[in-house]
């Protein structure tokens, strides 16, 4: 399993924002996002032993599986291999791609409105880029995304390509710029949607807030 990273910090975002966690990153997208602040492409092979020694190794025993994109890569056998040595599992994913059944925390975070498929870029509302989850992942057969988190780019970010999308949870990320003065328009535009579309709840990169990974 080709890994970019393991590292223990807090969850900085929805749901389980705060929590101690183990994450493991793999390596590699089906999406290019001219957005995209991480850099998933350098691997080091792990069997799934060794990520789970690697796992136990540290205290928290909340794993939170992300990338790139992990559904390229992550098998049932090491989600329940992870179930037995004690894990909550969560897989923070684009949603274009099926996942393994048992899960127990999906976090889906579509890339719909900016996303193209690599190698190409720039496309515009890639409506075949939207979540294609139905049976695979998630414990709930019926809505297995628990958490839909969408980036808010501004106020011409078309969030109707999601209204079909059935979740537990709806949240709405600010999109991180680079640019002070243009995340703090964007935080207050997305306030103000929230104000308005009560289903909606505001999630934050509490860990760029705060210094750490």
């Amino acid at each position: 399993m080709r890994v970019n990273e393991t590292f223990v910090s807090l969850q900085g975002e929805g749901h389980f924002t705060g929590t101690a966690a183990f994450f493991l990153r793999l390596s590699g997208c089906n999406l290019a996002c001219p957005f995209c602040d991480t850099v998933h492409q350098p691997h080091t092979e792990m069997s799934e032993d060794e990520i789970v020694a690697e796992a136990l190794s540290h205290r928290p025993r909340h794993i939170v599986i992300t990338g790139g994109e992990p559904a390229l890569q992550l098998t049932p056998s090491l989600v329940g291999k992870l179930h037995e040595a004690g894990f909550f599992v969560q897989v923070e994913t684009n949603g274009t791609l099926p996942l393994p059944p048992g899960i127990d925390w999906v976090t889906c975070s579509p890339k719909g409105e900016k996303a193209s498929p690599t190698p190409s870029k720039g496309g515009e509302n890639r409506r075949e880029n939207l979540p294609v989850l139905s049976e695979g992942g998630g414990k709930d057969g019926d809505n297995p995304i628990d958490e839909l988190k969408v980036l808010y780019h501004g106020k011409g970010t078309d969030l109707s390509l999601y209204e079909s999308i059935p979740a537990k949870e709806y949240r709405l990320q600010p999109l991180d710029t680079g640019d002070d003065v243009q995340n703090r328009i964007i935080l207050r535009d997305a306030m103000d949607y929230v104000l308005q579309h009560p289903q909606w709840k505001l999630s934050l990169q509490t860990h760029k807030l705060l210094g750490i990974r």
